[in-house]
């Protein structure tokens, strides 16, 4: 027995040793964690549970011989704030932390356990791509992975940390996950390298200016968060898991806060001017309502004109969708409409209420955006916010105009709650638009049309700029000051707590893609 226990021990510290001690002093000089010590530095200290560390390679062609431990990848369990976490690890010091047929089914079989037990499935990736010396094997292990990708979508959370390369096909899985987070400098993304592209395009490009970190959270929108080094990306995946629930039957859980429910926030009353020419700090809004002005946005960075994150009331999760006035004038355009409508169809997911915070001139007009597709992209927006059955609140700061302010999750949109401050106004379009098309040949055949257009412009404010006459039509269910705002939001949030809505049953919708 002593020599069984002793074969066994030496086979766990090959696996233990990873790549050699060459290979791990290059991925620190790399400023990269070892793909254990990332499991170590995610996870509770003393709960991570190794599964199938003893997996081997398939024993054909190039690969005879060769060295991989755990074929490349670590995976297995442990806790994170007390809750369980399923997690893979992939270990670049191992062939280039290439993914092959076994590499690929350790992966698979981590997911189906997740979902059997109904945990978030972490995946940290740092990997060449597709393992050439296996083949179509490679393939297959990719296969497997991306299936499950797939079908386990809204089942629980998958997040993806980009701690490396991810190249080729490698991009496909993180790209089908809930929220991709990047390591600045040390990561990147792309489906065709810097020398195929020279070589296909002749355009000359780095691995950075390609695909790191900045380039898919400012540009693409592949990617919702970065951080400077592994540390502060594992923190974020941290973070992110505390508003999420385990898994699609459960709801997050309601945490204990030190910030009064009825807390006033005077400070919202000289934030928002009634002109609504003038910008205003739409994060500060957000901030002022939410528990110990804590807010999570995700990306931050892309498609600024709508902002989504994270926060809570009372306690309680809640995503939040708002439009930034301070960027064209939060006018909704292509990369805002899919934002925002991915971001709504997650939180209905995993069963988190959606805040939304209108402030909305219409969608952004110009040739550009309708050859590109605005009326498609747009519309996922209508159909998120009608497809999601969680509680839905809504509350107007300012404009609601047109098609973008029913985009913004109006009540006939099936918001449950839509509140206004004084300051709202719902209308077709802007006042000056409005009695220019109206008023147009009482305003030119006038002896003075400027002064004609004008009282027109205010006899039109007088009708529609304001958010009474939606009020009185059902429209809004409250007009209410911004100062009491927070304790609104919190009484009708834990009215709608246990909201049960069903659909009509269907195998699935067909979202505009």
């Amino acid at each position: 027995m002593q020599e069984l226990l002793a074969e066994m021990e030496e086979r766990r510290k090959q696996v233990e040793a990873l790549g050699g001690e060459e290979r791990i002093q290059k991925q620190h000089q790399a400023g990269k964690l070892t793909a254990r010590e990332r499991v170590e530095y995610l996870l509770d200290p003393g709960s991570f549970v190794e599964l199938q560390p003893l997996t081997q390679h398939l024993e054909t062609g190039l690969m005879e011989g060769a060295d991989a431990p755990a074929d490349g990848v670590i995976t297995g369990y442990g806790k994170i704030a007390g809750r369980t976490v399923f997690v893979f690890s992939q270990d670049f010091t191992v062939l280039g932390g290439s993914l092959g047929k076994m590499h690929g089914q350790k992966i698979a079989r981590a997911m189906d356990l997740a979902v059997k037990v109904g945990a978030p499935i972490v995946g940290l990736n740092d990997s060449a791509g597709a393992r050439i010396q296996e083949g179509v094997d490679s393939l297959s292990g990719y296969g497997e992975v991306f299936y499950r990708n797939a079908i386990y979508s809204g089942v629980v959370p998958q997040i993806s940390a980009i701690l490396g390369p991810c190249a080729g096909g490698a991009v496909y899985s993180p790209a089908m996950t809930d929220f991709v987070l990047m390591s600045r400098g040390t990561s990147y993304m792309f489906i065709t390298g810097p020398e195929v592209i020279k070589s296909v395009t002749r355009e000359e490009v780095s691995f950075e200016e390609l695909g790191g970190a900045d380039v898919h959270n400012m540009k693409s929108g592949v990617a919702h968060l970065e951080a400077d080094g592994d540390e502060a990306v594992l923190d974020l995946v941290k973070k992110l898991l505390s508003y999420l629930p385990q898994s699609d039957r459960e709801k997050p859980a309601i945490v204990e806060t030190q910030d009064p429910k009825d807390r006033k926030t005077p400070e919202l009353l000289d934030l928002v001017h009634p002109d609504p020419r003038r910008p205003y700090n739409m994060h500060q809004v957000i901030q002022a309502l939410l528990d110990e002005k804590e807010f999570l946005e995700v990306q931050p960075s892309f498609a600024r004109n709508i902002i989504v994150g994270l926060g809570r009331l009372g306690g309680m999760s809640v995503g939040i969708v708002a439009n930034n006035p301070r960027f064209m004038a939060g006018a909704l355009d292509i990369h805002a409409s899919d934002k925002a409508a991915r971001f709504i169809r997650t939180m209905d997911s995993f069963n988190i209420p959606v805040l939304t915070l209108v402030d909305v001139t219409g969608f952004l007009p110009g040739v550009s955006q309708e050859h590109a597709g605005i009326i498609r992209h747009g519309a996922k927006m209508l159909y998120a916010y009608a497809e999601a059955t969680v509680p839905k609140i809504t509350l107007i700061t300012r404009k609601a105009y047109g098609g973008a302010y029913l985009a913004m999750n109006s009540k006939d949109m099936g918001a449950d709650i839509v509140l206004a401050w004084p300051t709202a106004a719902v209308a077709v379009m802007g006042a000056e638009g409005a009695a220019n098309i109206m008023y147009r040949k009482e305003i030119q055949s006038s002896d003075n049309p400027e002064a004609t257009r004008k009282a027109k412009i205010e006899e039109y404010k007088q009708a529609f700029d304001n958010p009474y006459v939606a009020a009185g039509r059902g429209y809004i269910d409250d007009v209410v000051s911004p100062e009491v705002t927070r304790m609104y939001l919190i009484r009708h949030l834990e009215m709608l707590w246990d909201k049960r809505e069903e659909r009509p049953w269907k195998k699935h919708g067909n979202i505009p893609l």
